[in-house]
């Protein structure tokens, strides 16, 4: 059986709801992934452009969300016509797909999707004036906050240890 890992926990510190809030070091445990899907993983964890980017999510109470994703899958609608579709360009399932399309539909006054069941003629799906302006706003708030803290993130870069080496773990410390 081959060694695999899984996702990184904190190695001291933190608690259940803010789990990095102590420590940002990290390491891997044992998971049922194969060794090459780990690296892959691995790898995918590290920045590979050059630039470091903020990553916009707004949380609206109680526990509704609005990120990348929600706006990505409204942009394959856009461009496939098809919930299914857009799922699938995004590797998810139409049922997880549904449910996303659902939520933005409930979070605001208007729908941003406007679909049709299947039948003689195939359904669809189509953006509404709403979801299409939803997509432009969420795109202008990314380059906004890109821009308010551009020189932030030039000194984080500038600041990276950037020949990837693991730091040695302290002595007598376990995992």
């Amino acid at each position: 059986m081959s060694a695999s890992i899984k996702p990184a926990r904190p190695v001291s510190g933190g608690d259940a709801q803010f789990p990095h809030a102590r420590s940002s070091r990290m390491v891997f445990e044992r998971s049922r992934l194969p060794v090459s899907c780990a690296r892959l993983y691995v790898r995918s964890m590290r920045d590979t452009e050059a630039d470091l980017r903020p990553i916009l999510r707004i949380d609206f109470p109680p526990d509704d969300r609005l990120g990348r994703g929600k706006i990505m899958l409204l942009e394959h609608i856009r461009e496939t016509g098809s919930i299914s579709a857009a799922g699938r360009a995004m590797d998810m399932s139409y049922r997880r797909a549904w449910l996303l399309v659902d939520a933005l539909n409930r979070m605001f006054k208007e729908p941003a999707v406007d679909s049709q069941r299947g039948g003689k003629q195939g359904g669809g799906a189509v953006l509404t004036a709403f979801g299409e302006m939803l997509i432009e706003r969420f795109r202008a708030m990314e380059a906004k906050a890109q821009a308010a803290i551009a020189d932030d993130l030039d000194w984080l870069d500038a600041m990276r240890d950037c020949n990837g080496a693991p730091q040695e773990e302290p002595a007598g410390k376990p995992f």
